[in-house]
């Protein structure tokens, strides 16, 4: 499928059937420590830019098929970018809602959400988490690098509001990078924003992928701890996937894995966990991809990930 992709492993949601809205990538963001790359197409301006029929149209055949919706804990409404620059996001969430009792959740980077259109589009989600990384004005432009359209202040205002009106589960996603956005200043004024907000929940994150072309750097798990606590409050640092028991696994194709890993950076064991691939198959096919030139190694904490070159 073209905008379907997974179920893949979320290290917070369980086994994530991801939805994508956007084509690589219009963001109003350009974050450095981004997975899916450079933005291409820097923008604030809301648009359907993929058919909503389209989407749509796979869902349908998703759903359709009982074997498939099986293993799928949540539908995870996402982008190669901000899902909700996409117009037909809320109709989009509102057929998913009709289609299946799974919950919906909505990925975004919360910049948004001062917009009343927006706001009204993921009220029909179950979760939605938006991203602050930054409340001072010199980490977000270092680590966010925003579109001009985009105020900080802005963004922070949208959360609130969208917190007051919002009845599902609310979790704001802080991603830390180290010598970008974990300076006192910077935390100290998160702190702050999270009183404002009062989300149900903090999570702490960190660079957990490789970011093509980017040289952001991870957190220690210790660092993130100590972070947590500064933050106080219902601040949880976010830990692996919980593998599943399974046993063997059944065999992938290429179009599976490629469609994978175009949207993010995987490890061999990310693509059978996600996939429920056996390992073995999915290594020589991972392998074999490499060896014609359509996915590339990089090393990232120790890992072997494989990515588009």
């Amino acid at each position: 499928m073209k905008y379907i992709f997974g179920p893949v492993n979320s290290r917070r949601l369980g086994l994530s059937l991801g939805i994508d809205l956007l084509p690589p990538k219009i963001c109003n963001f350009d974050c450095v420590y981004c997975e899916v790359g450079r933005t291409t197409l820097l923008t604030c301006e809301r648009a359907e830019y993929i058919p909503t029929e389209e989407i749509i149209a796979e869902i349908d055949r998703f759903t359709d098929d009982q074997a498939l919706m099986r293993p799928v804990d949540v539908f995870t409404i996402t982008a190669s970018g901000e899902p909700t620059l996409h117009t037909g996001i809320g109709q989009i969430i509102g057929h998913i809602k009709k289609k299946t009792s799974k919950p919906v959740c909505v990925l975004t980077n919360g910049s948004l959400l001062y917009k009343k259109d927006v706001r009204e589009d993921l009220m029909q989600a179950d979760i939605v988490i938006p991203s602050l990384d930054a409340a001072t004005q010199e980490s977000y432009q270092r680590i966010n690098r925003p579109a001009d359209c985009i105020a900080l202040e802005t963004i922070i205002q949208g959360l609130c509001r969208f917190k007051k009106e919002f009845t599902g589960k609310y979790l704001l996603e802080i991603l830390i990078a180290k010598g970008l956005n974990d300076d006192p200043e910077n935390i100290k004024a998160l702190k702050e924003s999270i009183k404002k907000i009062q989300p149900d929940m903090v999570q702490l994150n960190t660079v957990s992928r490789p970011a093509p072309g980017r040289a952001a750097q991870p957190l220690n798990p210790n660092e993130l701890k100590k972070l947590a606590a500064k933050l106080e409050g219902h601040a949880d640092v976010i830990g692996d996937f919980a593998k599943r028991d399974r046993k063997g696994g059944r065999s992938v194709g290429e179009i599976e894995i490629v469609s994978m890993i175009q949207r993010r950076p995987c490890t061999i064991e990310d693509v059978c966990e996600a996939l429920g691939a056996e390992p073995a198959h999915a290594g020589n096919i991972m392998e074999k991809l490499t060896k014609t030139g359509i996915l590339c190694k990089i090393i990232h904490s120790g890992k072997t990930y494989y990515q588009p070159c």
